[in-house]
């Protein structure tokens, strides 16, 4: 009787083991179908006109019909389609661990990519890469002496200063610190016109200490203390001003960029508004960082441009 006992013991065991495992193959399989069908039906939606249906319900079809097609398909294929899925979460796992591409930033992405079917972006006339040297360009490369000791520890203070807690995303981690940098030089900035008769290029050092000047010595500034940090400036010439932009990557990171911007990072300071950038015929995405600016990407002070001081080499 023992025996038997025993034996309908462990049979119980197995068997409700195995319901937990059914269980969570469902789960993970039925999850990724629905983190798939996410991206798929963003691009559906972009790309079909809106017919301003009564709560949004011909989307809300459009993304059934995705999630039933998905479903369909992975119903013959489940068990590779499992096994992919932990292969996927192990990655994840060890993204995670190893401060790469993990959880976080997975859900970094599908925020973002949620935000983007409501936000509309601003991209602006694409510039030349190359414009011809002006004299006045070899004065302010000589300005920005961003290997100065003073100019790191600036930059460094402004880094630990502003967005700590987003800057273990180790995609955007330098932009992130970029964009630190900028917070505090834009949120203190006194514009200080030049002796008269004079254009005078205060170098990076000398602007730090007092936080003034005009809007060159603003774009030497911002451009020594992101090249400090690792990051990468340029230079636009406008009609009588000249402002600083980031480089953030390509059209593949904008819309992180612009989730980070607009509701982490300066959420109050762009609510509402749209991102202002210039893409090169390289397809680099470069952001405004203007004084003029009250946050990254704000409206250009003039659209018209007349030429790109590269501060890369």
């Amino acid at each position: 009787m023992n025996n038997e006992k025993n034996s309908g013991d462990k049979n119980y065991t197995k068997n409700d083991w195995q319901k937990l495992w059914t269980i969570l193959e469902k789960l993970i399989v039925y999850g990724a179908i629905l983190c798939i069908s996410l991206p798929i039906f963003i691009i559906v939606h972009r790309n079909l006109p809106n017919v301003n249906w009564k709560f949004n319900l011909d989307r809300i079809i459009i993304f059934a019909l995705i999630v039933f097609i998905l479903w369909f398909f992975v119903k013959f294929v489940r068990k590779i389609f499992f096994v992919f899925c932990l292969c996927i979460i192990g990655l994840l796992s060890v993204g995670s661990l190893t401060n790469k591409y993990g959880f976080a930033s997975l859900a970094l992405d599908y925020q973002a990519m949620i935000h983007s079917m409501k936000d509309s972006n601003k991209p602006q006339k694409i510039l030349i890469n190359k414009v011809a040297f002006n004299s006045s360009d070899a004065l302010i490369l000589k300005a920005m002496d961003f290997t100065n000791p003073e100019v790191r520890t600036f930059a460094l203070e402004a880094i630990n200063k502003h967005f700590k807690e987003y800057q273990s995303d180790s995609r955007y981690r330098t932009t992130i610190q970029c964009l630190a940098i900028f917070k505090e030089i834009n949120s203190r900035w006194t514009y200080v016109n030049d002796p008269v008769g004079q254009e005078y290029y205060a170098k990076a050092s000398e602007s730090i200490k007092t936080l003034s000047g005009d809007c060159d010595d603003h774009s030497i500034l911002m451009a020594s203390c992101i090249r400090a940090v690792g990051g990468l400036p340029r230079l636009v010439y406008t009609v009588g001003h000249i402002y600083p932009e980031l480089y953030i990557g390509d059209e593949s990171d904008l819309e992180s960029i612009n989730f980070l911007i607009k509701h982490k990072l300066f959420d109050k300071e762009s609510k509402g508004r749209s991102l202002y950038y210039h893409i090169d015929q390289d397809g680099k995405i470069w952001l405004n960082l203007d004084y003029t600016a009250h946050y990254p990407g704000g409206p250009f002070y003039n659209n018209k441009v007349l030429g790109v001081i590269d501060v890369e080499n």
